[in-house]
């Protein structure tokens, strides 16, 4: 069957690991903040919420299950959208740590990055000089000398212990072409069964750049490896190439990630004030195209998905804080 004709579904990353609070007034970091822009996020369009968790003092990245309760279970009891958890928490997270609220929670969905990598935006250091938290500029100056750490038996252990004991399933990130093809050894291996949903990443430091070349390259080696048929492919341009790639992967029979994870901005030298504001606005653009956005289930129907019953997210838990 071919999926040209099929939905957009749209992905939202509402907070993530990268960003820091002198970035952006509007990055959400509190429990509450986080279920708000999420909620407003699913409500705008999204199908997909892509959650981290981070500390409500401070704002940086943590995997306390009981951070991640403060505000999952809200979203999920607001909303119908496909609740998708990180394992790849933050380059300083063990993997130990990166599944502490995963294997609690077991969700329909995961990310989970296809391969060791150099993940870096300490560039970006240099151009801030007014920090809000002190662990901030260390944190964003020490990314220089860290990789983020998925190797073979990191994949087989997560598919493992989430996919086969608790039917969740995954956003398979593909930050290079070498991870398309780590993602077939495991298809080949039976490790895997599909559908696939591959999340190409476009423009992160490490990663491949931003050029619509590689784009329809990551395309055509993805349909060379899995069939068009067996997998469907979405993708996420990081910062100022946001939007411009949306317009493309769905031009290309394709889907989409936006939010604040991703890029903090709406317009160029325009902050985002919500992720909810880019899930809008890739709408807008999806509209004028005349494509028509997924809804959470057409999204299950579409990934395989367990449903939302058959997770483990309590939404008693959301009324306890």
């Amino acid at each position: 069957m071919n999926h040209a004709n099929d939905k957009v579904i749209i992905t939202c990353a509402v907070t993530g690991s990268v960003h820091t609070p002198s970035m952006s007034p509007y990055l959400p970091l509190t429990p509450e903040q986080i279920a708000a822009d999420a909620i407003a996020a699913s409500e705008a369009g999204a199908a997909v919420l892509h959650l981290h968790a981070r500390d409500p003092q401070d704002g940086r990245p943590v995997f306390d299950p009981n951070v991640f309760n403060q505000f999952v279970p809200k979203i999920k009891a607001a909303t119908n959208a496909v609740i998708n958890i990180t394992t790849g928490g933050s380059t300083r997270m063990s993997l130990e740590e990166r599944l502490a609220y995963p294997l609690l929670a077991a969700p329909e969905m995961c990310s989970l990055n296809m391969g060791s990598m150099n993940f870096s935006i300490h560039p970006a250091a240099e151009k801030i000089s007014d920090w809000k938290y002190e662990w901030e500029k260390p944190y964003i100056e020490g990314m220089e000398d860290l990789i983020f750490r998925n190797t073979f038996k990191d994949i087989k252990r997560i598919l493992h212990m989430l996919g086969d004991e608790h039917g969740t399933r995954f956003e398979f990130e593909c930050y290079d072409l070498g991870h398309l093809y780590n993602l077939a050894h495991f298809v080949d291996a039976g490790l895997i069964k599909g559908p696939l949903f591959i999340q190409c990443i476009f423009g992160v430091l490490g990663g491949m750049g931003p050029d619509p070349e590689n784009l329809v390259h990551m395309r055509a080696t993805a349909d060379r490896l899995f069939g068009r048929q067996n997998y469907r492919f979405s993708v996420l341009g990081a910062g100022r190439h946001q939007m411009r790639l949306s317009v493309m992967s769905a031009l290309m029979g394709g889907n989409i990630r936006v939010g604040l994870e991703d890029s903090l901005f709406l317009n160029k030298g325009e902050l985002a004030t919500s992720s909810a504001d880019q899930v809008r606005k890739v709408r807008r653009m999806l509209d004028e195209l005349s494509l028509e956005v997924a809804t959470p289930d057409e999204a299950r129907r579409m990934l395989g998905l367990k449903g939302s019953d058959a997770t483990l997210i309590d939404t008693q838990h959301s009324h306890q804080h």
